[in-house]
């Protein structure tokens, strides 16, 4: 597993492994890992509070149709940019059907979502 505060510290190095990022769920953060040649086995974002027409969220479904399981959680369980306190205190609040196929259910704990990777 591995906590990356911004999404923008992705690499190759996270392939085949959890990663709970701090950043937002939104396109810019899902082009990051995207980009990757190795994609990791799961991805874990803030809702940001979810933003103008879910906009915080858009990486479930970006994620989704490129075959990586993602999932965000509660910006009010978690502080944006802080991906140790999403990992310890983050609260599941979306998740695409890839993630929900590994057992990822709303109101999860983020800490009990990437055990299941």
């Amino acid at each position: 597993m591995f906590l990356l505060d911004s999404i923008a510290l992705i690499s190759n190095e996270q392939v085949n492994a959890p990663v709970v990022s701090g950043s937002h769920g939104g396109r810019s953060a899902a082009e990051f890992v995207l980009a990757l040649s190795e994609k990791p086995s799961c991805v874990f974002f803030n809702d940001a509070g979810g933003g103008k027409e879910d906009a915080g969220k858009v990486a479930l479904e970006m994620l989704q149709s490129q075959g990586i399981p993602c999932a965000c959680y509660s910006h009010m369980s978690a502080r944006i940019g802080d991906a140790k306190d999403g990992f310890e205190n983050g609260i599941v609040s979306a998740h695409n059907p890839l993630a929900n196929a590994r057992g990822i259910v709303l109101n999860m704990l983020v800490k009990q979502a990437v055990a299941l990777f």
